[in-house]
């Protein structure tokens, strides 16, 4: 027996409006929301959400329908709800370390289990797929590499096996999207474990369901994870060049953000000064465009304290040392708990690194090598990019200080770090 209450209040305000759901329909798809993600909202959604089979729209169904009527999901009827199809658990409030054991409690659902196991897309599915993957892109910045890779990978195993069984075009489309961004994911945490092959491969896959479908953001993300590897990989060019392509596709996202400020970096790294506090400014504006983020913890969303985090960087490697140590500084408190933990590992010990370099130019060799066994110190996800940027470090101090016994310190460090990458054994760190 079905325990779905219909969702009354939702049905009200469509009535007051002399909407029919087909009219509704077309008119979320037409939210900027709608265009920007490419919602594919049809007449059968609209009914499953009044009938009450799915109680919490995904995130962006969600805003659109803010946008589209003025009011929260919570003033139409949706409810979240641990239990019960299409009952999803509300992202916003699950902070990212409790994300994967949503994810797991998500997909422990007795109804999502069997719609996967039949490979056949039922009511509320879609639904619980996406607020998965959303989860899981929550999950980046605090769990293990490897755990997420492994269980980022299952997960496309279980969905992969949906696009062969019978579902409408809408639904392969939608399918597409979420695998798309699931893909992306698995191949930043290939690169983060130093699978370079497995990430390439995995970004292409990304980036061909995105041009499938028209996805502009995804493949925008594609590209900026082609900037990113050229980035760490030392092929400068090559950022900015990829950032650019991404840059025409993205479209106004949290993408286009990170693809300018990926851009910054890569002239920064070449010296171009003057391109470089462009693309800064020019991303600072986009961001100041976009709509505060529900979850600024999601891999694939940009928010003001990414933007402090890449300036820091970029400021760094101008050798601006002023203006990023102020950045840096300002990473670090941003994201460091009253406890001494971080919620962002990989921006803070980044933020560290740059600290450390800072140091070094001004003369001063113990701060220098104290903010750089910090780096190694802090909780860690991706080693790569730890190891490209301890190198940075190790060349400031042994350009500076390569006779004293703090630089050869240090400088055993990082070696024992990149024989760790490069083994792919991060035990070795430990």
């Amino acid at each position: 027996m079905s325990d779905n209450i219909p969702n009354v209040q939702l049905r009200a305000w469509r009535n007051e409006h002399q909407l029919t759901r087909a009219d509704m329909a077309d008119r979320i798809n037409a939210t900027p929301t709608g265009i920007a993600e490419r919602l594919a909202c049809d007449e059968e959604r609209i009914r499953r959400w009044e009938a009450g089979e799915v109680s919490w729209p995904h995130t962006s169904y969600r805003r659109a329908l803010t946008q589209l009527t003025g009011l929260q999901p919570e003033a139409l009827g949706f409810r979240q709800n641990r239990r019960g199809q299409g009952r999803l658990i509300e992202a916003t409030t699950i902070v990212p370390m409790d994300a994967l054991r949503a994810e797991a409690d998500l997909y422990g659902t007795m109804e999502l289990a069997q719609q996967l196991q039949a490979s056949d897309v039922g009511t509320g599915t879609l639904e619980a797929l996406a607020e998965a993957v959303d989860l899981l892109c929550r999950a980046y910045p605090v769990v293990p590499a490897a755990t997420l890779r492994d269980r980022t990978q299952k997960r496309l195993a279980q969905i992969t096996r949906l696009l062969s069984g019978r579902i409408t075009l809408d639904q392969h489309r939608e399918l597409l999207v979420i695998t798309g961004w699931l893909t992306a994911l698995l191949g930043c945490v290939h690169y983060d474990l130093g699978e370079r092959e497995e990430a390439e491969t995995a970004r292409r896959t990304a980036y061909e369901m995105g041009r499938q479908v028209g996805h502009g953001e995804l493949m925008g993300w594609a590209y900026e994870m082609s900037a990113w590897f050229a980035l760490v990989e030392g092929r400068y060019e090559e950022v900015v060049t990829a950032a650019r392509m991404g840059q025409a596709t993205a479209g106004q996202s949290s993408a286009m953000v990170q693809l300018t400020l990926q851009e910054a970096r890569g002239l920064a790294r070449i010296g171009d000064r003057r391109e470089a506090d462009k693309a800064l400014t020019r991303g600072a504006d986009i961001l100041a465009k976009l709509p505060l983020p529900t979850n600024p913890d999601h891999h694939f969303v940009f928010d003001h304290g990414k933007w402090v985090f890449y300036a820091a960087t970029a400021y760094t490697w101008l050798e601006d040392n002023d203006r990023a140590e102020e950045h840096a500084l300002e990473t670090i408190q941003m994201h460091t708990r009253t406890d001494g933990t971080s919620n962002a590992p990989m921006r803070v010990a980044d933020a560290h690194i740059d600290l450390g370099i800072i140091h070094a130019r001004r003369g001063d060799l113990d701060a220098s090598v104290e903010q750089g066994m910090a780096a190694f110190d802090i909780d860690r996800r991706s080693l790569t990019d730890l190891v490209h940027r301890a190198g940075d470090l190790d060349r400031a101090l042994r350009q500076r200080y390569r006779r004293e016994a703090l630089a050869e310190e240090f400088h055993e460090r990082y070696v024992t770090a990149r024989r760790a990458l490069t083994s792919r054994h991060p035990e070795l760190l430990d």
